[in-house]
């Protein structure tokens, strides 16, 4: 019988039918473009992340990691299978609002015997209500959730007293459009709302001052927050990583200049969308 030769991206342990069943390996062993690179962000991801879910091991033995928009939950299969399936406690918690996603992610979970994950059919909002979840978690990821997906999954973090909170945010056009609709009043109030006056800088700035009143609300609640990029700009146009780890030391400061931004950039109504109303 010949062997079959794995790509070297595979690392030891890894649990080959779990990969093909995510469609990531073909049936005879291979990797095609799109999976590799695919499965270079997941990698990074995974690397940002064991070193924090190691200190959370080192305090308690059955930390809580709850992934939110987990799509078909590439990221929650591969950290149990790198991370947790060889430990005795630990569970990820798949939440998605799309059913049919949430039934193939229990099915594969079960055909790998990865008897502590659990997915749930909700959205990141209605997860805050959820009895199927634990008042309190340890790790809170979110991988391109889309839109305002990200703002929920840390107002879930907020709320369930995350330890930490890895973040990859995607496109988000609340704050673009709010931009957008106060646009004139803007460009009369001061000479910066030249840097979204055309259509294509409303978009990518709107994009950046999300991230970046993000990050003061996470400093506002007591998180050190850490900005950097996941993979080479040439694997994904949305690269921004954001990591916090929980301080209890509550920036006022951030707080404040949080509040000045979205004074001087028309975006008063998004207080609340951002945790920032004092």
């Amino acid at each position: 019988m010949v062997k079959t030769i794995l790509p070297p991206e595979v690392k030891p342990g890894q649990s080959i039918p779990l990969l093909q069943a995510l469609h990531i390996l073909t049936r005879d062993g291979k990797l095609n473009q799109d999976s590799r690179r695919k499965l270079k962000q997941v990698y990074h991801l995974v690397n940002f992340i064991e070193p924090l879910l190691q200190t959370v091991m080192a305090a308690q033995s059955d930390p809580v990691l709850v992934d939110h928009g987990a799509g078909k939950s590439y990221l929650g299969f591969i950290l149990y299978d790198l991370l947790l399936k060889q430990h005795a406690g630990g569970q990820v918690i798949g939440i998605e609002n799309r059913a049919e996603l949430i039934e193939k992610s229990r099915q594969l979970a079960s055909e790998c015997g990865f008897d502590r994950m659990q997915f749930e059919p909700l959205s990141v909002a209605d997860a805050m209500q959820s009895q199927q979840l634990p008042a309190k978690v340890d790790i809170v990821t979110a991988l391109h959730a889309c839109n305002t997906a990200t703002d929920d999954a840390i107002q879930f973090g907020l709320q369930k007293q995350a330890q930490y909170m890895v973040l990859v945010p995607c496109c988000q056009a609340e704050v673009a459009e709010t931009m957008r609709a106060h646009k004139a009043e803007s460009l009369a109030k001061t000479l910066l709302g030249e840097l979204w006056r055309h259509p294509i800088h409303t978009r990518e700035f709107g994009s950046h001052v999300t991230n970046v009143l993000r990050c003061l609300e996470l400093e506002a609640h007591g998180y050190q927050v850490t900005v950097t990029e996941l993979v080479g700009w040439e694997h994904s146009m949305k690269n921004e990583l954001i990591i916090a780890k929980y301080t209890g030391q509550k920036k006022r400061s951030a707080l404040e200049r949080g509040q000045q931004l979205l004074e001087q950039l028309n975006l008063g109504s998004l207080g609340a969308r951002f945790n920032l109303n004092g």
